[in-house]
Order: C-alpha cells, then structure tokens, then sequence
C-alpha cells in the first residue's frame, strides 16, 4: 500500500494541534494525524499519512474552517513497510496530570509513587494523553472524584479510551465509551485489556447518544465528552436528557473563544458552570445538573 505524508508549513503549537484534531473527527482524510515542534525554530508542524493521495483540497477547506485561515500543504511519499500511525507519536514523554501518569511501551521507567499510571499508546485514534484537552480533563476528573464517587458513567467520543480507563481505575466502576469510529471502539477495548480494567470498559460504536446501550442505563451521575465545540454543543439537548440531577458534565475540545457558546448550550438544558479549567488556548468545562 503506498502511503503519502502530507506536511504543513510552520503553525503554532495550538493551531497544528486544532488541525490534528479536526482531522481525526474525519474518517475520510488520513490514517493518523500529528503535530510536531521544529526544535530548531520552535515552530510547529502538522503531518498527516494518507493510503492513496491526499485530497487537498479538502484539508485546505478543514484548514480555513478550524483555523479561521489557509494553510499550504506539501507531499512526500513514505516507506511502505514502516507502521507511520505509531511512528507519528513514538517517543513521547510521559504525561503527569489530575495525578494520573500516562505513558506508552516505549517508556521503562519505573512509574512515580503515588500516579495512577496508565500505559496508551500511539494508535489510529486520538488520546495519548499529550493535548491540553485530555490533561484539562483528566484534572477535572481528578477534581470531581475528591468530592464524590459517580455511579453510571459515560464517555463520549472515547478516542483511544484514556478518559475512560481513568475513570474505572480510580473508580472500579463500569464505564461506557462511545464513539463513532469503530477503530477506536477496538482501540479502547484493546487498552482497556492492558490496563487491567478490560471488564469495567463497555465499548460500543455510536453517533452522539444514539445507542440502546447508552439508553438503557441512563441516567448518568457523569458524562465526559472530550470531542470539538462544535459536536458539543449539538449534543447538549441529548446529555440534558440522559443527565442524573446533580449530575457532572465534563467538556473539552474547545478553544477558549467558543467557551461561551457551549456554556450556554449547556445552560439552556439547565445545567450550571462550576468550574473552568484553562490550558494555554484550551478549555475544559464543568457544569451540574440542576
């Protein structure tokens, strides 16, 4: 199969990273998606690997509606026989946040005392633990579970699990991961295996709400929803509806700039903010259930 790298020029590291995400929303445009900093200039680099020519038309368009502008793209063909979806994120650093320690196969090191440690590595979904959005949720997880233990809990547009994985470990308590992509179902599945908690992780393949699965066991004390703004804010009637009274909704995959907008999204459902996490130009949300 001949795979074609699609590479941009030089962004900031919040704007390779809005693109990685957009991407990976999409099951149509590449294989795996990432952003890179040029550690001689500081400049950031997005990168995708594509299985036949890249479309670029398309990625300019996504381009210009993510980040409010062009951005040019040049393409190079790779080898064949190297495995570029976790070449893409090989080699990352551990991640420390909300007191959970997430890091791949590649790291031997012994896991500092007192994390919650959960090993995720590079796959064909979007969740290692590296963007603002997943630490922001992981301390807001963090956060919730010091003042109460949710009983039936979601997480929608689970990505590779890790949201989800945090939860049953700290919790021991079932979880359901959604998510659109059927290769991150497998994906969580397959980490929920490695991370000891493979029979508290129900994983299924949903658009949204849309499953009898997640029908059948709301209401939810918590919802985590780790996804774009957009999204978000489409699915806000559905989470009001399968949301416990008293319930916690955490949101992520926004930039500071469209907070407001999911905040009253949120609120017309009655739900209330309690809480805003900033990271760089990332926000993550949390509201209650009135």
């Amino acid at each position: 199969m001949a795979v074609d790298q699609l590479s941009s020029i030089p962004l900031t590291k919040e704007q390779a990273y809005a693109l990685v995400d957009a991407v990976m929303e999409r099951d149509d445009l590449a294989l795996t998606a990432s952003a890179h900093e040029n550690e001689e200039t500081g400049e950031w680099i997005f990168e995708a690997a594509c299985d036949s020519p890249p479309d670029l038309e398309s990625f300019v368009e996504l381009a210009r509606q993510t980040l409010g502008g062009t951005v040019q793209f040049s393409v190079a063909p790779l080898d064949p026989d190297v495995n570029w979806v976790a070449k893409s994120l090989e080699g990352l650093a551990p991640v420390i946040a909300g007191g959970f320690y997430v890091y791949g196969s590649h790291e031997t090191g012994p896991v500092p005392h007192g994390l919650t440690p959960m090993k995720i590595d590079a796959a064909q979904a979007f969740g290692t633990g590296h963007h603002e959005t997943t630490t922001g949720c992981l301390e807001a997880i963090n956060i919730l579970l010091k003042r109460k233990r949710p009983g039936v809990m979601l997480d929608v547009g689970t990505g590779t699990g890790v949201l989800a994985i945090a939860l049953a470990k700290r919790t021991r308590t079932p979880v359901i991961a959604s998510d659109i992509d059927p290769i991150s179902v497998q994906t969580t599945i397959a980490n929920a295996e490695q991370n000891g908690v493979g029979k508290q992780i129900i994983a299924l393949e949903a658009t949204g709400l849309n499953h009898p699965v997640i029908s059948r066991n709301a209401p939810y004390d918590l919802i985590v929803a780790n996804i774009l703004a957009g999204p978000l804010m489409a699915l806000a009637p559905a989470v009001g509806k399968v949301a416990q009274k008293g319930a916690t909704i955490i949101l992520s995959g926004i930039l500071e700039h469209q907070a407001r907008g999911v905040i009253n999204a949120y609120m017309r459902q009655g739900m209330t903010l309690t809480q805003k996490l900033q990271r760089k130009d990332w926000t993550t949300l949390m509201l209650e259930m009135k």
